[in-house]
């Protein structure tokens, strides 16, 4: 990568700092009113992933987002991007059908006491929130609820510009001198840290213990019985899940997981979320559930698979006999008619592309990318709450496929196969589907994944399918 010279900005003194720090205080005291104060200011180029490393304690709220093409490295691409979100500044779990609109409104609410200062005109500047949702909505005593924060501080690389943007809460516990402190020597920590991107650390890891939540046969069992549903015509569709939990002698990185999995994906969505209390869940993501960006939407429908071959002849052939499968199509048409119709209802006139082959190193999908301009009275969390979710996570009837999930599973899905993402002061953000996934704590990680049944499934080969899954998280697990 070619480090660009550092940029001087005109909010970079600690000068300014200090005074806009002063100015805040000075208004609250004069209203008694809390407040946001988010400044933004270009830094040297660094990796996000490394000072997510070097500045997250590691029971702190923190999130993590990447998208690179395959290129190992970053690249001066708008479509690229990669962010680290350190601590809570403020923070809240969500419960409940309304979670969405619950949350949409905490954005809206925080937004309205926040003052944007710096270089809020550069790529990710400005306050951003991180979401990470649970597939399903009832769940109110679940150790890993809905979370949304805004971080105190973020770091972000887009466009050969890296910013840094701290968010700052103004109330009676605000101290001018120690915020000033902790912000002057966060960013000399951020200044002194290396240029140039981590190299991806993939290595031999140290022998695993692993159990299948439920058994091959439970849910072969389950295939079974979904697919009578389905000739019964109550059912077109169920996504089922499967879960192994593996065991190390010594506790898993998370850090260096998403290292190795930006060495072994690196077309995928790469994404982690702390719970602040031991857990992380983390993945390399295909599917891109929404993105808004100035007025402009792109979602895709991911389904239909197939593995890659072990030569170019016999990959070419699997990708021509998955174009061509009837199961595999039906099961991909199912998800991208569901979403153009969910699109429709919230008044969006969208546009499909032509059906093309999303290809990963060990697996090969249907996609078909769609578009759409969008209003900006349309906040992107009412479109996440319109497609979550999707036939390609849940089936369809979509009410219907869940009661079968909650039947065969046996096993909490969590963040599994749900929104992942964020939004930023303008309404712009990005959320990815939950798969690909593990959730890790200490020595322990659960590894999920999951196949579409429908008419022509055959149990043993949706049994092969979830395991060759799991292989994009399993060869990832570092210690």
């Amino acid at each position: 990568m070619t480090v660009t010279p550092f940029r001087k900005q005109h909010f970079q003194t600690y000068r300014d700092l200090y005074q806009s720090l002063t100015s805040s205080w000075q208004r609250f005291c004069e209203t008694k009113e809390a407040q946001i104060l988010s400044f933004s200011l270009e830094i040297q180029p660094t990796d996000p992933l490394n000072l997510l490393h070097l500045l997250a304690p590691k029971n702190c709220v923190s999130f993590y987002f990447e998208k690179r093409d395959n290129n190992t490295e970053l690249v001066n691409a708008k479509s690229e991007i990669a962010i680290a979100a350190i601590g809570a500044a403020l923070q809240k779990t969500f419960v409940g059908r309304d979670r969405f609109t619950a949350a949409k409104q905490f954005i809206q609410e925080t937004l309205a006491h926040t003052q944007i200062l710096g270089s809020a005109h550069l790529p990710n500047a400005g306050p951003h929130f991180f979401c990470g949702f649970r597939f399903f909505s009832e769940d109110e005593s679940a150790e890993f609820k809905t979370i949304l924060f805004l971080p105190e501080w973020q770091i972000s690389y887009q466009e050969n510009h890296c910013v840094a943007v701290a968010n700052i809460v103004i109330d009676d516990r605000f101290s001018i001198e120690k915020t000033y402190e902790k912000i002057r020597r966060t960013l000399q920590k951020i200044h002194n840290t290396k240029s140039e991107l981590v190299k991806p650390i993939v290595c031999q890891p140290p022998p695993f213990q692993m159990m299948d939540v439920t058994s091959s046969r439970h849910f072969q069992a389950a295939v079974d019985e979904v697919l009578q549903t389905i000739a019964s015509g109550q059912l077109d569709k169920v996504v089922l899940a499967h879960a192994v939990d593996v065991r190390s002698p010594l506790p898993f990185h998370p850090v260096d997981c998403l290292q190795n999995l930006r060495s072994l994906y690196p077309g995928c969505y790469l994404f982690a979320i702390n719970s602040g209390a031991g857990k992380v869940f983390l993945g390399a993501s295909p599917e891109r559930l929404v993105s808004l960006q100035q007025g402009h939407l792109l979602t895709d429908a991911l389904a239909g698979s197939a593995p890659r071959g072990g030569t170019p002849c016999e990959d070419a052939q699997l990708a021509d006999r998955l174009l061509s499968s009837v199961k595999e199509l039906h099961e991909h048409e199912v998800v991208r008619d569901f979403i153009l119709q969910q699109l429709q209802q919230l008044g969006i006139s969208p546009t499909r592309s032509p059906l093309r082959l999303r290809q990963l190193p060990n697996i090969q999908h249907l996609h078909t990318p769609i578009h759409a301009p969008v209003s900006a009275s349309l906040h992107l969390l009412d479109v996440v709450a319109q497609l979550h979710p999707t036939p390609a996570v849940a089936g369809l009837p979509c009410a219907i496929a869940c009661e079968q999930i909650r039947r065969y599973e046996g096993f909490d899905r969590s963040l599994y196969a749900a929104p992942i993402g964020w939004v930023d002061h303008q309404g712009n953000g990005e959320f990815v589907v939950g798969i690909r996934s593990a959730m890790i704590e200490g020595c322990h990680a659960r590894l999920f994944a999951g196949a579409g049944i429908v008419k022509g499934s055959a149990p043993e080969k949706e049994w092969a399918e979830v395991r060759l899954k799991m292989q994009a998280l399993l060869r990832a697990l570092a210690v």
